[in-house]
Order: C-alpha cells, then structure tokens, then sequence
C-alpha cells in the first residue's frame, strides 16, 4: 500500500483490506514503506519468496510497481485504486473513485480466475520498465513534471492547473519516430504511447485504446497555437477530439521516439531524455478483475 496515495486522504484503505481479506480466510503480509524505492524492494522480496497474488493500493504509481514486479510471471495482480488518477482501474473497469467498493469487487475477483492484459515496454539505454498506462513524451509530460511537484490541488483538477500553467511557454518540438519500422520526423506538441484509454484522471486521449488487443496507440498532437490548444482540451476528457485535423492515431507493437530536450514518463514515473524505444507485451499481466 502507499499511504500517501491522493495526498493521504485513503490512508485507511490498506489496512481495511488486510482485515477484510484476512476475515476472508487468506494469509496476508501488509507491505508499505516511507518511500516507493523501499516498498518495491520489500515487495521483490516478497515475491522472491512466493506469493499467490500482489494487491496493490494507491494510484498509477503503485501499479507501476506491481506491474513492473509480476509481468511475465504467473503471480496475478490485484488493485484498490486509492490515488490521484486512477487511470488504469478506470481501464479494467474498476472503481476508480470510490475505494470501499474497490475492496468489495476485488474479493468478489479473487473467486474468479484472473485475466490476462497487455502491458508496455519502455527501454530507455540499458534500462527497462513495465508501465500500465501511458507513455508520454512532450507537452503531456512537462504537465505531468509539474503535476508531480504540486501539492494542491490533490485530485485530478491539479493536471488542469499544472496544464493551463505549462501552456504559456511550451513550443512544439520536432520529433524523429519509428512506428513499426517505419521512420517519420514531424513537428508535434506531443508524442504518447498508451496502453490505455486514459491518463491524468480520465482524459480520454485514445478512447479506443484497449488492454487486450496486443497493441498500443500511438497519440500525436500536431503544431497548434494556445487559443486552438485550449479549445481542444476540454474535448479530450469526453474523448469528443478524435475528428480535430492537428489529432493523430497510429495503432503499433513496436515504436521509438527522439526529440531534443524532451523527458519521457510513463504512468507519471519519469523514464529519461529521449530517445526512448516502446513495445507491446500481449497478455503479460494477470489481473484480478
């Protein structure tokens, strides 16, 4: 669990679900650390060890943690979304809002056989990391920088400030991509590669994303001004922008991204400087859902 998790608000959450769990006959290790580096080298151990299932409870964060952990193996995944955004449970069809009625569909999941979902893989030098949701590399990413240095607002409303605030100075940057094997350089406002239909607390930047087709979408924003920008915005959260002529789809497996001075994050955890190669992982997680 991440007791910080929506700024502390859900710092209950763990623990309920440790005693509702163990009510429920299971053997259960609660797991939570001051920091998210301690908690996944508590967590490896864990597993190392041999677990039957990790539960996670937090945001896109601690998924991070628990995807990057259990992909590739057998181990199943679990999730009460108690963080900010939420946007991978808002992909699997989870409660996302409401933690409470997290737990009780979780128990209710534990009874059934889990499902297999894609993830991403993002490989910056001779690092890698597993992600769950998006990948971003431009005018999202500088929000989702900022986002992270925030302390208010504490729901999704401060990726909205953080945006408004980032749009007064970002330009578009020229990007070399390779999509598939095939390679393009284009100016952009944003580059991002999503697993999901969502980030930021629901903006619905692919809508037809999905987690189980074995593909990831890439989602490009072409050169607009600010005015045009900010009338595009408030489309996204409704998904309603997917018809604008700067808006671009391009379904991959496999896709690398280079830009000058651009840093990648992927589910709001920073990856580096581009360039940066993704891929698609079909079925590599097992989910409780």
């Amino acid at each position: 669990m991440n007791p910080a998790a929506s700024f502390g608000r859900n710092r209950e959450v763990g623990g309920v679900l440790a005693e509702r769990l163990v009510a429920e006959g299971y053997d259960v290790r609660l797991m939570h650390e001051v920091n998210l580096e301690l908690l996944r080298r508590e967590t490896e151990e864990a597993f190392a060890q041999g677990v039957d299932g990790l539960i996670v409870v937090g945001g896109d964060g601690m998924v991070s943690l628990g995807v990057n952990v259990l992909a590739g193996s057998d181990v199943p995944f679990g999730l009460v979304a108690a963080g900010t955004g939420n946007d991978f449970a808002r992909a699997l069809g989870l409660p996302h809002d409401d933690p409470a009625r997290a737990i009780d569909v979780l128990v209710d999941a534990l009874r059934r056989p889990p499902t297999a979902v894609d993830v991403a893989v993002a490989r910056h030098g001779e690092l890698s990391t597993r992600y769950g949701v998006v990948l971003s590399a431009g005018f999202d990413a500088v929000v989702n920088q900022r986002a992270n240095r925030m302390v208010r607002p504490s729901g999704p409303s401060r990726y909205v400030l953080a945006l408004v605030r980032e749009l007064v100075t970002f330009r578009p940057r020229t990007y070399t991509l390779e999509i598939d094997g095939v390679t393009r350089t284009q100016r952009a406002m944003l580059v991002s590669v999503a697993n999901t239909p969502s980030l930021g607390g629901g903006m619905r930047i692919v809508p037809e994303a999905e987690l189980t087709d074995g593909m990831l979408d890439v989602f490009i924003v072409h050169p607009l001004s600010r005015a045009a920008l900010l009338r595009v915005l408030p489309r996204v959260y409704a998904g309603e922008h997917v018809e604008h002529p700067a808006v671009e789809f391009v379904r991959a497996r496999q896709v690398r991204i280079d830009a000058d001075d651009v840093v990648a994050y992927a589910d709001g955890e920073r990856i580096g400087t581009l360039p940066v190669e993704v891929e698609v992982a079909p079925g590599a997680l097992r989910v409780f859902r």
